[in-house]
C-alpha cells in the first residue's frame, strides 16, 4: 500500500488542505502511477461544491491525470515501468454489458466507476488526481504519445475526449459547418479538433474579447452572442453545434441556428435544468443531444489524433497551494484555458 500526498476538500465551502491518502496494494492487473500533473476541470468544482448531489467528504478531485508507471501487477501486459500514461474520468466499469463490450464504458449499464467521488469494486471511495500516486486497473489507463508533454497531456484526458467524442460521433469533417459555444477549457479544444477534422469552424462566445485566440486556434469565424444580430445572421446555418458552457443558455436561440438535420450537443453540464420549445426541433428535423466523455479505446484514439495534428491545450501550471484561487478564477472565466497542477508541489 502506497501513501500519497494529496489535496482534499471537506465540504462545499471549505478550502483545500494538505493530506495523505492510502492507495491500494496492486492487484494482478493494476498499475501504480506516479502522477506528475493533474488538470482542473469545471466538473471538479461542481462536485467539490456539492452542486451535483451529495458528496462523501473528504474529497480528492481530479480526473485529468498524467504520469509515469512505477510498478505493475503480476499479470499486467499493457504497460511497463517507465511508461508515460494517463487516466481520465473513470477507473473501471462492469466490462460485461452491451455498452462496455462496444468500448463505450462511460455508458456502462451498471454505471462506470468515476475516478473520484465514486466507490470502487473493493467497496472503497475513489479519490482522484490531486495527489502524487494512483492505482488503476490497466484496462482504464491510456498511453500518452511521446510527442505530447505530460503537463499538456493532462487536460486531454477530459477536455480533449469530451469534445473529440461528439465531433467524431456526429461526423465533423470536410463540408460540415460546426459551431462551438464558449471558448473555455472545453471550447478551445473543440475548435482545434474540429479544425483538424476538416470542418468549417465558428466560435459563438459572449463577447469578442477572445476572438484573436479563437482564430489562432483554427476557427474560421467568431461571433458575439451578446449581439442579437448574431442569431439573425446565422439562422439555419450549422450542421453541428457543440455547447461547452456549464451555465444556463437560451437553447431555443441556439437550436434555430441549426440547418436541416442539424444537432446541438451539450457537453457542458450546468447544475440547473434547461428548457426548450419542441417546435424548434420539429422545424428542420433538428436534434438536441448530450455526450459523456468517451470510451477507453476512443480516448486513446483522441490522444493519437492530437499527437498527429499537433493539438495541445493552452495551460497555466500552478502549485497545489493555488487550487482554491484557481477555482475562483475558473468561475470568473479568468484562465486561458486550463489550470494544471504540478503534483511535485503536493
Amino acid at each position: 500500500m502506497v501513501t500519497a500526498k494529496a489535496r482534499a476538500i471537506d465540504g462545499p465551502d471549505k478550502p483545500f488542505r494538505a493530506t495523505e491518502i492510502k492507495r491500494r496494494d496492486l492487484d494482478l492487473h493494476d498499475v501504480l502511477i506516479e502522477i506528475k500533473y493533474a488538470g482542473i476541470c469545471h466538473s471538479d468544482i461542481h462536485t467539490a461544491h456539492g452542486e451535483w448531489g451529495p458528496v462523501n467528504y473528504p474529497l480528492v478531485p481530479g480526473h485529468e491525470i498524467a504520469g509515469i508507471v512505477i510498478a505493475v501487477g503480476s499479470d499486467v501486459t499493457k504497460y511497463k515501468v517507465g511508461d508515460r500514461v494517463g487516466v481520465g474520468c473513470m477507473v473501471d466499469s462492469c466490462r460485461e454489458c452491451e455498452n462496455c463490450q462496444k468500448g463505450e464504458e462511460q455508458y456502462c449499464v451498471e454505471g462506470n466507476i468515476p475516478t473520484y467521488a465514486g466507490v470502487d469494486k473493493y467497496g472503497e471511495p475513489t479519490q482522484g488526481g490531486y495527489s502524487t500516486h494512483i492505482v488503476v486497473t490497466e484496462d482504464f489507463v491510456v498511453k500518452i504519445p511521446d510527442s505530447i508533454e505530460l503537463d499538456v497531456a493532462a487536460p486531454l484526458l477530459c477536455a480533449g475526449i469530451t469534445t473529440y467524442s461528439p465531433l467524431n460521433h456526429w461526423g465533423a469533417g470536410p463540408g460540415k459547418k460546426v459551431a462551438v459555444v464558449g471558448l473555455g477549457g472545453l471550447g478551445h479544444m473543440a475548435v482545434q479538433i474540429a479544425h483538424a477534422m476538416g470542418a468549417e469552424v465558428t466560435v459563438l462566445s459572449q463577447s469578442l474579447k477572445k476572438k484573436e485566440d479563437g482564430l489562432a486556434l483554427g476557427a474560421d469565424h467568431y461571433y458575439a452572442t451578446s449581439d442579437p444580430e448574431t442569431f439573425k445572421q446565422l439562422a439555419n446555418t450549422f450542421d453541428l453545434i457543440i455547447n461547452t458552457v456549464s451555465a444556463k443558455i437560451n437553447l431555443n436561440a441556439y437550436l434555430r441556428l441549426l440547418n436541416l438535420d442539424g444537432t446541438l450537443v451539450n457537453v457542458g453540464a450546468p447544475a440547473e435544468p434547461l428548457s426548450l420549445n419542441v417546435g424548434n426541433l420539429i422545424n428542420r428535423r433538428r436534434s438536441f443531444a448530450g455526450s459523456l466523455i468517451g470510451g477507453i479505446r476512443e480516448t486513446q484514439e483522441m490522444l493519437d489524433f492530437c499527437a498527429e495534428h499537433n493539438i495541445a491545450p493552452k495551460i497555466e501550471v500552478i502549485s497545489a497551494d493555488q487550487i482554491d484561487e484557481a477555482y475562483k478564477r475558473v468561475l470568473a472565466s479568468d484562465v486561458k484555458y486550463r489550470f494544471v497542477i504540478d503534483t511535485s508541489t503536493m
